[in-house]
């Protein structure tokens, strides 16, 4: 029997994690447009695919609400509030991923050096595998961006992309849900 590299994302245990994208913080990223449009695929594919997804605000009140876009494309989601950078400190969200048996995390959000790098390290640390869509993460500089994929990967992060991430957890081609995310990512 031909073996599929464990680390492809599997659809039944993975899950999007969007992690602070506000509005008030978003302007002074580098590239905010293609973090934007990058997430939003996400979004959509993972609601095509029925995957869960998550998104978390820190400390909202100075750095306001998810960015609009990326708010309308969640729905009637529900942010998860938090004061820690980590979003190990974001109420019981790595419980709830280990109760609904996720073990594969897909991630997007800024600052990819402080929220993102201590979240993906936290996951790593809970024995969760962490995707990282380098074109989805965004920081201030490009410094402290290249800086932040070089550690996350040297710690068993997969630097990867949106769409790598929605076509591995597609898998086949041919189908009605392979037709939607093809024009999502065009």
């Amino acid at each position: 029997m031909i073996k599929r590299n464990e680390k492809i994302l599997k659809r039944k245990n993975t899950a999007l994690l969007i992690i602070d994208i506000q509005e008030r913080i978003l302007g002074v990223m580098q590239n905010p447009e293609g973090v934007v449009t990058n997430t939003v695929k996400l979004i959509n594919g993972f609601k095509i695919l029925n995957t869960p997804i998550y998104y978390t605000e820190q400390y909202p009140k100075g750095l306001g609400e998810t960015e609009a876009t990326i708010k309308n494309a969640l729905g009637e989601a529900e942010a998860i509030q938090k004061l820690s950078f980590s979003c190990s400190g974001a109420g019981n969200l790595f419980e709830e991923l280990k109760e609904k048996e996720i073990t594969q995390i897909a991630i997007t959000g800024i600052e990819t050096h402080v929220c993102v790098q201590q979240t993906v390290l936290d996951l790593l640390a809970n024995d969760f595998q962490v995707d990282l869509a380098a074109d989805a993460v965004s920081s201030r500089n490009s410094f402290d961006y290249e800086t932040a994929l070089n550690r996350m990967r040297q710690n068993g992060a997969e630097v990867t992309t949106t769409e790598a991430i929605l076509f591995e957890l597609l898998e086949v081609c041919g189908t009605e849900e392979f037709k939607q995310i093809s024009k999502i990512v065009k």
